[in-house]
């Protein structure tokens, strides 16, 4: 392994260093039943929420923008319902990062993707779960719940939550304990402006991540909607912030990382995640 990949995994067992997984981190995920790979990416949802068929050039360019054309046509129930109809499904097997950071045990996992994978290896051991929502009426635009190492209770106070306990933290939404989406291009920008003006992170979240450095991966750069999403979530970062492990890297992805710090490897977190598990077995 290279010397900037041991520094990640000593970051990552000393606690510091902060998971931020996009939806490549699901590429090896099938349905135990049917084979199919779970709708991770911008293209796979689009295609699945269409019945396998491609939208118009135009809605193809990002998720949020097709779904708030289905909202527009079919209202923001039918969204939601494709959403809870596939990562409800029982049927999804791990993923191997999911895995393999699970085994680590670490204080604080963000994860950008709305399957529960990561809540099913995290279903034996207390932890807190932070879920984005939007478009209430008031309030913050976060659901907080704390599992006991059996099942979920919400959790309306900040300060009932144990700081001591792991954090995920799932932005896009899941369908578990109860259902929360950020679908629509409506739902990211009411999300991305309280989450700018501080409103969709919990406090004791706010305290803890202040120092932190942030390990990017499975997640491409190249789109607005991801970039604010990590620029806001990382806001308060050590400095240099961390890395970005992205395999061809094109410019705009590596100018964005730049101005917040992170240093570009060509690496693929599935990889390391592989090679750390083989050379541990």
């Amino acid at each position: 392994m290279t010397a900037a990949v041991d520094t990640i995994l000593d970051g990552l067992h000393g606690g510091r260093l902060v998971p931020v997984l996009g939806p490549q981190v699901l590429d090896d995920v099938t349905h135990a039943e049917t084979g199919a790979k779970i709708p991770a990416t911008s293209d796979e949802l689009i295609l699945a929420m269409n019945n396998g068929q491609p939208m118009a050039p135009r809605l193809m360019y990002e998720f949020p923008r097709a779904a708030m054309n289905v909202e527009l046509k079919r209202g923001r129930a039918a969204v939601e319902r494709f959403l809870e109809r596939t990562y409800a499904d029982p049927g999804w097997r791990e993923s191997a990062v999911h895995a393999w950071l699970a085994a680590l045990d670490l204080p604080y996992i963000v994860d950008l993707n709305r399957d529960t994978g990561l809540q099913k290896l995290y279903a034996n051991r207390p932890h807190t779960l932070v879920v984005g929502c939007a478009r209430i009426a008031r309030g913050e635009r976060y659901k907080l719940y704390r599992h006991d190492g059996s099942a979920y209770d919400a959790e309306t106070d900040d300060a009932g939550v144990d700081p001591a306990l792991p954090v995920l933290f799932k932005p896009l939404g899941t369908p578990w304990p109860a259902p929360s989406w950020i679908a629509s291009d409506a739902d990211h920008v009411d999300y991305i402006t309280e989450l700018m003006g501080g409103f969709a992170i919990p406090p004791f979240l706010k305290r803890r991540r202040a120092g932190l450095r942030y390990l990017v991966g499975g997640l491409r750069l190249n789109r607005d909607t991801a970039r604010m999403l990590l620029a806001d979530i990382a806001y308060g970062a050590a400095a240099p912030a961390g890395w970005a492990l992205i395999p061809e890297a094109n410019d705009k992805e590596r100018r964005f990382c730049a101005r917040l710090g992170f240093e570009v490897l060509a690496e693929d977190i599935r990889a390391i995640a592989a090679r750390t598990e083989t050379a541990t077995a």
